[in-house]
């Protein structure tokens, strides 16, 4: 659901990075004004907006799995690196984004000096990577954090979009794959609009040495991974295509993990985006106004037909049905629906981490 980070080229070898100072949470179970732990009441429609009925969903009780989330390049600051003040973009970013998801699952989210929006509209002389040295030691800061004050051998969901799926991929590569006490706790990742990569024809071999695609709601370990796009992929895109030799981009569908074409389940918060943002410019060019409600969340299952697309790129290709809002390409077509991925398979992403969590609990 967001506008994010044009890629300043492919993911530069890391440096040393530079010690983070004291986690900053955005949001934490216990933290005062947590944008992640919100009302579950849910407004359900038709894909043409025609009220269905109201739900007072709950938040789980006692889960027994927790989401690591990093959120994507959402920063209004004027400066390249966003310093760790919360700003009202995060706490919009954080509820639209995961703040679904603690109807499975305890959700942590860490702040982090991200590349800002005007650093991505004006990538800094030299820049060679969406990911920099000093945002990418506040996650793995907060990440140690998190094992020594809360994690107690529970299973994780990490969740990012955009800069922050890249940033996951590199700390996933580094501080969970190669690591076997560290994999036992991964319940699955969750990363969009960031080209992930896999071996040509394999589910893993890219990015990652033991981490697969996930394929099944029951398989653990594994990663779901997508970019949206409203038709054929543009020769040109900023997502679905890589250069590099033998590798393709990760495309697994939510609506069907194990492959073909299945039904999305959108749902998005009724408050608006943080007013005045650039974020939230973007979000109203691109076409799917959210049906008035009273309830904190509006859902509307089976707006749009999704399939993985094949050939040279792999992005999840949507179509609306049943009188659903066509979705708007912003920037441009190479973009895709970027804005939209986080938000137009929420349902079925917070119902794959349910089944994945009851299956972790199970095991």
């Amino acid at each position: 659901m967001l506008l994010t980070a044009v890629v300043f080229g492919a993911l530069a070898a890391p440096a040393a990075a530079a010690k983070a100072p004291a986690t900053v949470w955005l949001c934490r179970p216990g933290l005062a004004h947590n944008p992640c732990d919100p009302s579950e009441t849910t407004t359900r429609y038709t894909p043409a907006g025609a009220r269905v009925a109201v739900e007072d969903l709950k938040p789980a009780r006692h889960p027994k799995v927790d989401c690591f989330y990093v959120y994507p390049t959402v920063s209004d600051q004027k400066r390249l690196l966003a310093t760790r003040t919360i700003d009202p973009e995060e706490r919009s970013i954080a509820l639209y984004q995961a703040a679904r998801y603690s109807r499975a699952c305890r959700v942590f989210a860490p702040m982090y000096r991200q590349y800002t929006l005007q650093a991505i509209n004006n990538p800094p002389p030299g820049a060679r990577s969406v990911v920099n040295l000093a945002g990418y030691a506040d996650v793995v800061q907060a990440w140690r954090t998190y094992l020594r004050k809360y994690n107690h051998g529970r299973g994780v969901v990490f969740i990012g979009h955009s800069q922050g799926s890249f940033v996951l991929r590199r700390f996933l590569a580094k501080q969970i794959d190669d690591k076997p006490a560290a994999r036992r706790l991964l319940v699955s990742a969750i990363l969009l609009g960031g080209n992930v990569l896999v071996r040509k024809g394999s589910d893993v071999g890219g990015d990652f040495r033991h981490i697969r695609a996930c394929r099944s709601a029951h398989q653990l370990g594994c990663v779901i991974a997508f970019s949206t796009f409203d038709g054929p992929v543009p020769a040109d895109a900023l997502f679905g295509r890589t250069a590099a030799k033998g590798m393709a981009v990760l495309c697994t569908n939510p609506a069907a993990l194990g492959g073909g074409s299945g039904l999305l389940d959108p749902v998005y918060p009724t408050q608006p985006f943080a007013p005045g943002t650039t974020i939230a410019a973007a979000i109203a060019l691109v076409g799917t106004p959210v049906p008035p409600a009273s309830t904190a969340w509006v859902e509307a299952p089976g707006s749009y037909r999704a399939r993985c697309s094949s050939g040279a790129a792999h992005a999840l290709e949507v179509t609306p049905r049943a009188g659903a809002p066509t979705p708007k390409p912003v920037p441009d077509a190479r973009w895709g629906l970027h804005l939209t991925d986080a938000n137009i398979a929420l349902g079925n992403l917070t119902d794959v981490v349910s089944e994945q969590a009851r299956t972790f609990v199970e095991r």
